[in-house]
């Protein structure tokens, strides 16, 4: 805990001190949450919406967050999978605890991603390692970080009013349910849960 809050402390006074370039430094740190688990989202969400605006900056933050966790899923794949899938051959535990990863539904994978004190790195790593389509992950991240990205853009600008306020915080909850909400509609109005889970 030391290790992390020192550097966020580190990265946050290095942000601040960027000037114009902060926003850039901002999305590229982005990119890297979702293969370095240990990098503090909600400082770079929280610098993009305060020097980009909330709308832009929401979606910059938001495009860098589905290209960076789903590339750390994407080079998973790539690179780990052939020799984990080797290597759980003779193990049945493990090979049983993975079957279930390939075959969860796609309602549930966008659950889990959805959850902002989830770790993405391990989420990225799982799904990497497991059979789950590419196409399939890829649309879970569209639907589930949209939670994440509102928790920690607002915690992280409203962090003192979440913290004295507990009207914020139920704004807070209210917002992600309601945007979790909208991801089961938009599932179940082109049968996302059909199309992927019987491929």
């Amino acid at each position: 805990m030391e290790l992390f809050n020192s550097l966020s402390e580190t990265l946050n006074i290095f942000l601040l001190n960027a000037g114009m370039w902060a926003p850039f430094f901002s999305c590229i740190l982005i990119l890297l949450e979702g293969t370095f688990a240990f990098l503090p989202l909600f400082v770079f969400v929280t610098i993009n919406i305060l020097t980009m605006g909330t709308i832009l900056g929401s979606m910059i933050s938001f495009v860098c967050l589905i290209a960076g966790n789903f590339l750390a899923f994407f080079l998973c794949r790539i690179g780990l999978s052939p020799l984990f899938q080797r290597f759980i051959k003779n193990k049945s535990k493990i090979n049983k605890f993975m079957k279930s990863i390939d075959n969860m539904s796609f309602s549930k994978l966008i659950l889990i991603i959805s959850i902002p004190i989830t770790p993405s790195f391990f989420v990225n790593l799982a799904a990497g390692l497991s059979k789950i389509p590419k196409k399939k992950y890829f649309y879970a991240l569209l639907l589930g970080k949209p939670c994440v990205l509102i928790f920690w853009g607002i915690l992280g600008t409203s962090l003192v009013e979440c913290l004295t306020n507990p009207l914020v915080l139920i704004k807070v909850v209210a917002m992600i349910v309601i945007c979790n909400l909208i991801a089961n509609l938009i599932n179940k109005k082109f049968d996302l849960d059909n199309i992927f889970d019987n491929k």
